[in-house]
């Protein structure tokens, strides 16, 4: 389940200043997908990361947890500035895609009610793949599902119901924190799922560096 694994170089929410730092120490581990926000770094640094990813041969993710047309806008332009492979995040917007189609970029917006920092997501299964099937129609490439923060109920039965209908390829984003919370994730079998904060709070190797816990959750995959 590595293939499937996104690290993101974020503490909650924010891009850690570091994060070129911490991604030298691990580039040689096997994780092939790398990401951060677009935010808590300057845009030149970001394009600097996102480009050293690409030149370890990595493929890399710009999450975007914002909520307006502007601002999801000028993350897909940060997104494509930077060279960046996977947008993932944003509420929808036409606006959106239709600038992202003019680009080598591929998207996947949230589904659901999502809203506040740190992000709550809200709505019913069905809802969302309403959503889903709309958003495949117009034709984004997948959707990044915030499955740890839905407020309505069982997180996990949601997300693995969410994710067995779906027709495009899944994100399960956020708030996978434990050895529990991976093997419910490998039973739901997402396309990816991102991990940030976890690694960075030792929830893995306490104590430990962000080496040593990313080294404990490929042993767990």
């Amino acid at each position: 389940m590595t293939e499937k694994l996104i690290v993101m170089l974020t503490h909650h929410d924010v891009t850690r200043k570091d994060a070129k730092e911490v991604f030298e120490s691990c580039k040689d581990l096997p994780v092939k997908n790398w990401g951060f926000k677009d935010v808590g770094l300057p845009p030149e640094e970001m394009k600097e990361l996102c480009q050293l990813m690409k030149k370890e041969g990595k493929t890399t993710f710009l999450e975007v947890v914002t909520y307006t047309e502007a601002e999801c806008m000028r993350g897909a332009k940060l997104a494509v500035e930077c060279g960046f492979d996977y947008l993932a995040g944003t509420i929808f917007y036409d606006s959106v895609l239709e600038y992202i189609n003019q680009h080598d970029l591929k998207y996947c917006p949230f589904v659901g009610k999502v809203y506040g920092s740190p992000s709550v997501l809200e709505g019913t299964v069905e809802s969302c793949l309403e959503q889903e099937k709309e958003y495949r129609e117009k034709g984004v490439y997948g959707i990044d599902l915030l499955g740890y923060r839905y407020s309505q109920g069982d997180p996990e039965a949601f997300s693995e119901e969410f994710i067995k209908a779906s027709k495009l390829p899944v994100i399960m984003a956020g708030s996978i924190d434990s050895p529990a919370r991976i093997e419910a994730v490998r039973k739901m079998d997402p396309w990816t799922f991102t991990m940030g904060s976890a690694l960075f709070d030792k929830k893995f190797v306490p104590g430990g560096s962000f080496r040593e816990n990313l080294e404990k959750v490929v042993s767990l995959l």
